[in-house]
């Protein structure tokens, strides 16, 4: 694909339990923030969240699957959670292509989370590279 700048794409999902545990036995992540109710009940969260990998995995999922496509790669991130992503929210990703390098096949773009009520659970941006096969 050849990447200009303005263009977007989307990605959601639902945050499961399930993808909670399994992303805690891959990255070994077993803070009590995702897997203790009571200790997060007695936090700022007031409940269980899910890791924020979860969120920038979407990310990583939007940029090799949907813009620019299949043989993407990040070569840089910068992300902020202004709020947590919990159990059960819908989050949806929504990239931009802010500038385009085609000669580099590189591009700088930007990035939001939200859930299902709006709220921005991650903001940044990074800069991507499609790969191309040779021959």
């Amino acid at each position: 694909m050849d990447m200009e700048a303005g263009q977007q794409a989307t990605r959601s999902l639902t945050v499961t339990r399930d993808m909670v545990e399994a992303y805690a036995g891959i990255t070994g992540d077993y803070n009590p923030l995702h897997f203790d109710e009571e200790f997060a009940s007695r936090t700022r969260f007031g409940r269980l969240v899910a890791q924020g990998g979860i969120a920038t995995g979407l990310l990583h999922a939007l940029v090799a699957m949907d813009l620019p496509g299949p043989g993407s790669v990040f070569t840089k991130q910068e992300w902020s959670f202004p709020a947590p992503v919990y159990i059960g929210d819908v989050i949806t990703a929504t990239g931009t292509i802010a500038a385009a390098f085609p000669r580099r096949s590189m591009a700088r773009m930007e990035f939001t989370v939200v859930n299902q009520d709006g709220i921005e659970v991650l903001r940044g941006d990074a800069t991507v590279l499609q790969m191309r096969p040779w021959g």
